[in-house]
């Protein structure tokens, strides 16, 4: 089978990039032939000309339909997987597709379809106003982007995509990340029979380890939306435990830091393996509903829970009562937060029992064999469907 990746790549490589680049090997290890059109947004937003250009193109983009038409006409693959299609592909791209009568599949890493920002988030914190209002206005009302000419440029995108139809009538499939996300998708009026859940996929390794580390782990960007600031409010509070945080630092910051506290800066390969390896547990206080969030993964791959805020996919990954994989507490709730690590903290054998079921939910559901399987029943449904 031939499948043609289709992705428009952030200005700096990111998880969305990291999910195509892994698809990519998926199929390719499975003896599929792989098709990628890719653009890149690097280096076009550090001109006013390039931000310009990138506003331009969101609305349709001639270059991103026209090397769609033509990899489409020299390629014939058997199905298409979108993924991001901004700035400089296109919605209007998915029309070529709909020409040429090859199916689509639709990768939804985000709230995108329905949020100008992708993030359902405003001020660092859950907003679905665009859901609610059924447009994308709010985002200009409340400049959600912090610059005025970015704002009304994802709403403006995002209406010419919603009135085009582009979605709607080009998508064969909708593949969300996540059952949250599939629900609003369902909201906002999508048609559920063309929205099917498969989640980010991860390699699973025969075993792990065991060990119980000596200090509470953080894995992430240190801005607000992620609520690394609660959890050094938690530090402050309990001197007798260590934390340490993993990940790069956007702005200064004037909170005050206890002794308790390590920066480790950001971690990749085996700094970071070893860095999970050692921990006790990882904590993820995002306010934000954020996508799929692959550090859970990245801690279950070596026995270690997670503990995560009760809202967006945070619910259906870390999961509630006997199946729970690590601990929920009350979004942006301090009070809450402190007591899960503490009592977490204090559990040791309760710390082992939760990340044994965290590396069996990994081999389960989001072990790179599983998560194939899922894509090549539904890849293979499109195409026969199509050739009927």
């Amino acid at each position: 089978m031939k499948i043609l990746l289709v992705h428009n790549d952030y200005g700096k490589y990111s998880g969305e990039e990291a999910v195509v680049d892994r698809l990519a090997a998926m199929w390719t290890v499975h003896e599929h032939k792989v098709i990628q059109l890719r653009q890149s947004t690097a280096g076009s937003r550090e001109s006013l000309t390039g931000k310009i250009r990138g506003f331009c193109a969101g609305l349709y983009c001639p270059s991103g339909v026209k090397a769609m038409r033509e990899v489409l006409q020299r390629e014939k693959p058997d199905v298409v997987n979108v993924h991001n299609l901004y700035p400089f592909i296109s919605p209007a791209a998915l029309f070529e597709c709909k020409k040429a009568g090859i199916p689509v599949v639709m990768t939804v890493h985000n709230f995108r379809l329905i949020c100008p920002t992708g993030l359902f988030m405003r001020n660092g914190r859950p907003c679905e106003r665009c859901l609610e209002k059924g447009n994308e206005w709010g985002c200009v009302r409340y400049n959600c982007e912090h610059s005025l000419l970015k704002s009304v440029g994802y709403a403006a995108r995002n209406a010419v995509a919603r009135l085009t139809k582009a979605y709607s009538e080009c998508v064969d499939k909708f593949a969300c990340i996540t059952d949250f996300q599939r629900k609003k998708l369902i909201e906002a009026g999508f048609a559920a029979d063309r929205i099917t859940v498969i989640p980010n996929s991860m390699e699973a390794p025969v075993s792990y380890t065991p060990s119980i580390g000596n200090y509470v782990a953080y894995i992430g960007r240190l801005s607000y939306e992620k609520g690394f600031d609660l959890l050094i409010e938690v530090a402050r509070r309990h001197p007798e435990i260590a934390f340490r945080f993993a990940g790069a630092q956007r702005s200064a910051t004037s909170i005050e830091i206890s002794e308790n506290v390590n920066f480790m800066g950001y971690l990749h390969g085996k700094e970071l393996e070893d860095f999970i390896r050692n921990s006790r547990f990882i904590v993820m206080p995002s306010r934000c509903y954020e996508g799929f969030p692959m550090a859970i993964l990245e801690a279950a791959q070596y026995g270690k829970p997670t503990i995560g805020p009760d809202h967006g996919g945070f619910t259906e990954i870390i999961g509630k009562g006997a199946k729970a994989i690590g601990r929920l507490f009350i979004p942006n709730d301090i009070a809450d937060l402190e007591q899960q690590i503490a009592t977490l903290w204090e559990q040791p054998e309760m710390v082992e029992e939760l990340g044994e079921k965290a590396f069996r939910k990994l081999q389960q559901e989001y072990a790179t064999e599983v998560v194939y399987g899922k894509w090549n029943e539904l890849v293979e449904g499109l195409r026969l469907k199509d050739k009927g």
